[in-house]
């Protein structure tokens, strides 16, 4: 942190101002996956459908809101799927910040799986396989040696292919490919930024869902090492954002989440 020279018995005062100035004009983005629904539990696609948290799900998002109790938002966004907007309020309710509005926005939203929303994964994953020439297990060694966050691009562009021959329009809506997923979720991430610059930095929380927090923080930095089945539910990704530079701090983070089952005990 660069400090600024001063002179006179008012040296130490200034400094301390100076440098509380450029720590508030840091913004740190706590990205959280959404808690477990009942689709998730029985393994079915969920991208823009939507299903509320199972009570494992509200636990587990009220023991997020108590291990971040020492932290404190100045604003909190969250997509407007309903399990996103619940584990939102959910961790605001526990970390003592239940009178915070949360900011619905729609760009946060998973990939959308088109007409094979509902559908057990398995099966979805099947058709992409299928297209690729290979067996599930196959493709999924695939996508564990090429890694999670290029393999879910290539799995939403493969899937937008595959959707066109069932697109009615004005009846449902077509799977995205990466491109249209990119390009909203980048949007939505400088909005953000922007808004917490305005208002002098600080700690945001961002609630939304896996594959979309992935491409997220892939898109900072295509370096990053996600596990092979994806982030955890109400698992806790951490970016810092200064002088122009993002910064992935840490990705699929539990701490928080044990740290609040602690209190409960």
């Amino acid at each position: 942190m660069l400090m600024a020279g001063c002179s006179n018995t008012s040296g130490s005062e200034v400094k301390s101002s100076e440098s509380q100035t450029e720590k508030n004009k840091e913004v740190v983005l706590y990205f959280a996956r959404h808690g477990k629904t009942m689709l998730n539990t029985v393994d079915r696609s969920q991208g823009w459908i939507d299903a509320p948290l199972t009570p494992a799900g509200v636990k587990v998002a009220e023991a997020l809101g108590k291990g971040l109790s020492d932290v404190e938002f100045n604003k909190a966004y969250s997509s407007d799927s309903g399990r996103a907007i619940e584990t939102a309020e959910l961790i605001l309710a526990n970390n003592g910040q239940e009178n915070l509005e949360v900011t619905k926005d729609k760009r946060l939203r998973e990939y959308n799986f088109g007409t094979y929303e509902g559908m057990l994964n398995e099966e979805m994953m099947a058709a992409v396989a299928k297209k690729k020439g290979l067996s599930v297990e196959e493709y999924m060694q695939f996508m564990q040696e090429n890694g999670f966050y290029k393999s879910i691009k290539e799995f939403a562009d493969i899937l937008s292919e595959l959707d066109k021959v069932n697109v009615e329009e004005g009846v449902n809506w077509p799977a995205e490919d990466s491109k249209t997923i990119e390009k909203r979720l980048q949007e939505s991430l400088h909005d953000i930024v922007e808004k917490a610059e305005e208002d002098g930095g600080g700690n945001i929380l961002v609630v939304s869902h896996g594959m979309s927090i992935v491409t997220l923080l892939g898109e900072l930095d295509e370096n990053i090492e996600v596990p092979a089945s994806g982030l955890s539910n109400a698992s806790i990704s951490k970016v810092s954002y200064k002088d122009g530079k993002y910064t992935v701090d840490s990705i699929n983070d539990l701490s928080y989440v044990e740290e609040g089952q602690k209190m409960n005990n």
